[in-house]
């Protein structure tokens, strides 16, 4: 099999090449020595860095951006992704506490914002530039806790529960827990909401009485501290490709970051709106594998588990050491298509815990250890997040973050600017 375009061949020589070339790639993450990969992840930091400036030109002047990193960065890997982002971003977003030490332990400097559940044991080791979402009242005593301990206020946004039912307090509740916090010694610097219905519908009536909801809290919560609330923010991606409104002056960018629309009807409502020549996101993640044997199969003969496929001519095919521990859903067997040669070829038989196997029958001079895409580009062909996410059931978000923290990533793309001291 000739190798693609854009691939420089076999995988020593792909993979090599990915590294050794300075002034164009750089590894940050866990690879010591991916020539030997099976499988790899390449991570295009010019892709990030463009889709965080398509934001800086979409939202409104003033509008912070914090890009989220929680969740192993979507997938993408902390470690690859969260330098890249903070060059460009303003803040850096997590879900956990060790999230954000993490962030330090690499080197990064921006404001962390922790947007979830955090249990007591978890508060340590967290510098006084690390903002904390607060949903209940235990939580301010346990921050209370630590700044007594360690001499260290962390400032606490405030979140407020318009409608999505999950974290949050009522609006109703702002200065109460306001008067809490000061009894802590604590301060409210920043309010915050999440909407709970902007991607999936055209219709965004109870966005728009979340919002109103939302701007009632920030103007009690601003009489309360007696000046302007330093940050207010409630845009997800969704919102900040969608309504001017929803930018205050913090928006945290999720999913499009990675280079990826929310939802079919985030894009469709876009595109009434603006029309099609409008944002152009760049996918950043590209998923690599090889073939690691080949297999005849005779006319009638099964493959795989089940027995669910049979051979309908003398087949050709690729076993390929990928499968569903690493992230690549069970439901694709006899669903998907991967990219060989730089032409689409069927998953064929059931995808097993860390195995699947691919018809090459068609492709020319298929060879042990000749690249295969799993996800991205080859050649002019390609397989997307929300193709695979359809055909499992799911939705770009889970695909991408169930994907396995053991698979070597490897950024290319022009070096990120080192963090400051």
């Amino acid at each position: 099999m000739r190798p693609p375009s854009d691939a420089p061949g076999r995988l020593p020589r792909l993979v090599g090449e990915a590294l050794q070339g300075s002034s164009r790639a750089s590894t940050l993450g866990p690879v010591e020595d991916p020539v030997d990969c099976s499988q790899w992840l390449a991570i295009d930091a010019g892709a990030l860095r463009h889709n965080l400036s398509v934001f800086r030109g979409i939202l409104s002047h003033g509008t912070r951006i914090a890009a989220v990193v929680k969740a192993n960065a979507y997938g993408h890997g902390l470690a690859e992704v969260a330098p890249v982002a903070g060059a460009s971003a303003d803040w850096l977003a997590v879900h956990t506490a060790e999230e954000a030490r993490r962030l330090r332990r690499l080197g990064l400097r921006n404001p962390i914002l922790i947007m979830g559940f955090i249990a007591p044991g978890e508060i340590h080791d967290l510098d006084a530039d690390v903002h904390v979402f607060v949903s209940t009242e235990e939580l301010l005593g346990w921050l209370g806790d630590y700044r007594r301990s360690s001499r260290i206020s962390l400032p606490i946004h405030l979140k407020i529960d318009t409608g999505t039912k999950r974290q949050g307090f009522d609006g109703s509740r702002v200065a109460e827990v306001c008067r809490r916090a000061a009894a802590e010694g604590l301060s409210v610097v920043g309010i915050a909401t999440h909407f709970a219905n902007i991607e999936d519908t055209l219709e965004h009536d109870f966005a728009r009485r979340q919002l109103d909801l939302f701007a009632d809290a920030v103007a009690t919560l601003g009489r309360e501290l007696g000046c302007d609330v330093p940050y207010v923010h409630a845009a997800c991606s969704a919102a900040s490709l969608l309504f001017r409104e929803t930018d205050f002056n913090l928006a945290r960018i999720g999913i499009s970051m990675y280079g990826h629309w929310p939802s079919r009807e985030t894009r469709l409502t876009w595109i009434l709106d603006h029309g099609r020549d409008g944002v152009k996101l760049e996918p950043s993640l590209t998923w690599r594998t090889v073939i690691g044997q080949l297999q005849r199969v005779a006319t009638g003969e099964t493959v795989g588990y089940g027995r669910t496929w049979r051979a309908l001519r003398p087949t050709l095919l690729a076993v390929l050491p990928v499968g569903y521990a690493d992230g690549y859903a069970r439901a694709l067997g006899n669903r998907a298509r991967v990219l060989a040669g730089g032409h689409p070829v069927p998953v064929v038989g059931r995808v097993c815990m860390n195995m699947m196997m691919v018809d090459v029958t068609d492709v020319p001079d298929a060879g042990v250890g000749d690249e295969v895409v799993l996800l991205g580009r080859q050649g002019d062909s390609t397989v997307t997040v929300e193709e695979l996410a359809e055909l499992s059931g799911t939705i770009n978000y889970e695909f991408l973050s169930r994907l396995s923290p053991a698979i070597p990533r490897v950024v290319v793309g022009e070096p990120p600017v080192a963090p400051a001291p």
